[in-house]
């Protein structure tokens, strides 16, 4: 039950959480002071076995003493007699500075004489008594009544006590000072602990402007400093991950760089030397055979240049394909024209498909970059011996073309860096379609998949079965 509720109060906003503590220590702040003032006088008990903080009102002896020594004076006749006054006077002073002792007529209740205590007439204490007696109530005074057996007769005798404020006063003080101090505490606690993830908070923050992204922010609740927290450690992973890919693609462009630099020089120093000689007019049974050569070299740089594009369009934002519905002959259109080059290549493309009118959703410029790039690999590492297949089928809400072709096994110098098919797939997710290549037994297969369009889809269940409703 407790780990319910504090598993919801961290949710709490921190006013609501602030509001809450402030309840709920007052409420513990007063229990324990009357708890402790509800004690007192057992606290008073032992506090009277101290030297000195023994009250008179519980000492017998005192009691007989004033007893005893009564039947020896003579009870004044009124207030105004000041000759009897003076001679009971002994009697008055048998008690100490905190007691006080009058005399009043038995009958009428009229004061006759008495003894104010003298420690109330020291101006420190008597401030210090009235600051505590509008604490206390006077629960420091203690008064005792009762008639008295003296030599010319009998008089009431009041006794007032003030032993007890030596101890009252203070405890209670004390009592006011722990509850007190116990509410202030919790809540300065409180806020303190909530500054301390504030001044956390801004240490994360310097940290990270420092560069440091490789430590998290420590999770700090789900207040208002938790979701900041939280808020932070997300930017914090997404200032690393656009950091690392910056680097990696700063990287990345400068190898690129540098290697077509290399292999730019070479291709452009032949073709140059070629345009010279043909300038020179030398060895002019030559010139066709230089001028085939110079038509490989640009076809080289051609083909290099390419590959910086296509590397381009893999690490480099574009923009947003212009998305809208396709007829599935565009990609006939696109098939027949890149298989006729191929096959002027020398490659066996067997196309399988019918003219069947659907719709697909695409863009015809990232359609005809992806073709132009499955194509040219077919080119660079496709193996002539081998028939290239191209098939397309459609099911009830996609369009699916596979490709397949021989790998090619002499290596000629030209190393795969993926980066065609990198494209490939990226313009693919552009398209919201998939992709996917394997290799095996020698053969190297592609599968793209297209989302028909609602009006080129096939909802009539007589005109496909199963997954593959048709050849396209």
């Amino acid at each position: 039950m407790i780990k319910k509720v504090q598993t919801k109060a961290k949710g709490w906003k921190i006013h609501t959480q602030l509001m809450v503590l402030i309840l709920l220590t007052g409420l513990a702040s007063i229990l324990l002071f009357e708890v402790l003032w509800l004690n007192k006088w057992d606290i008073y008990e032992y506090v009277q076995q101290v030297p000195g903080f023994r009250d008179m009102s519980q000492d017998e002896d005192f009691w007989e003493k004033l007893r005893t020594e009564a039947a020896n004076y003579n009870i004044p006749s009124s207030e105004d007699d000041k000759e009897g006054i003076k001679k009971i006077q002994p009697f008055l002073s048998q008690g100490d500075k905190y007691t006080g002792i009058y005399i009043y007529n038995l009958k009428e209740g009229t004061y006759v004489a008495g003894k104010f205590p003298s420690v109330l007439n020291n101006a420190a204490f008597s401030t210090f008594f009235d600051m505590g007696y509008q604490l206390t109530g006077g629960e420091g005074e203690e008064t005792y009544e009762f008639p008295m057996k003296f030599k010319n007769g009998y008089a009431t005798v009041m006794v007032w006590f003030y032993h007890r404020v030596r101890f009252i006063y203070p405890y209670c003080i004390f009592c006011l000072t722990v509850s007190i101090g116990l509410f202030f505490g919790v809540i300065l606690f409180f806020i303190k602990k909530k500054m301390n993830m504030v001044a956390s908070l801004k240490d994360e923050i310097l940290r990270m402007a420092a560069g440091n992204l490789r430590d998290s922010v420590p999770e700090m609740g789900q207040d208002e400093i938790g979701i900041i927290a939280e808020e932070l450690d997300n930017l914090r992973t997404a200032l690393q991950d656009i950091l690392v890919r910056e680097k990696e693609s700063r990287r990345a462009n400068q190898d690129l760089i540098t290697a077509m630099s290399h292999d730019l020089r070479t291709p452009l120093t032949i073709l140059n030397g070629y345009l010279e000689v043909l300038r020179l007019n030398r060895n002019p049974e030559m010139h066709e055979e230089y001028l085939n050569r110079c038509l490989q070299k640009t076809s080289d740089i051609r083909e290099m240049t390419d590959r910086m594009f296509e590397y381009a369009l893999v690490f480099e934002e574009v923009d947003d394909p212009k998305v809208k519905e396709i007829p599935i002959e565009y990609f006939r259109d696109c098939i027949n024209e890149h298989s006729d080059f191929i096959k002027l290549a020398g490659f066996q493309p067997e196309l399988d498909y019918t003219n069947v009118e659907r719709w697909i959703t695409g863009d015809k410029g990232m359609i005809k970059r992806i073709f132009s790039n499955l194509f040219s690999n077919i080119l660079k590492y496709g193996d002539k011996s081998v028939p290239v297949n191209i098939k397309g089928c459609f099911t009830k809400t996609t369009y699916i073309l596979t490709m397949s072709n021989g790998i090619k096994q002499q290596s000629t110098g030209v190393e795969s860096n993926h980066i065609g098919l990198m494209s490939v797939e990226k313009m693919m997710q552009q398209l919201g379609g998939k992709s996917s290549f394997s290799e095996e037994n020698g053969l190297f297969s592609v599968r793209l998949e297209f989302h028909l369009t609602a009006y080129g889809r096939v909802d009539r269940p007589e005109t496909y079965a199963g997954n593959n409703a048709g050849i396209i």
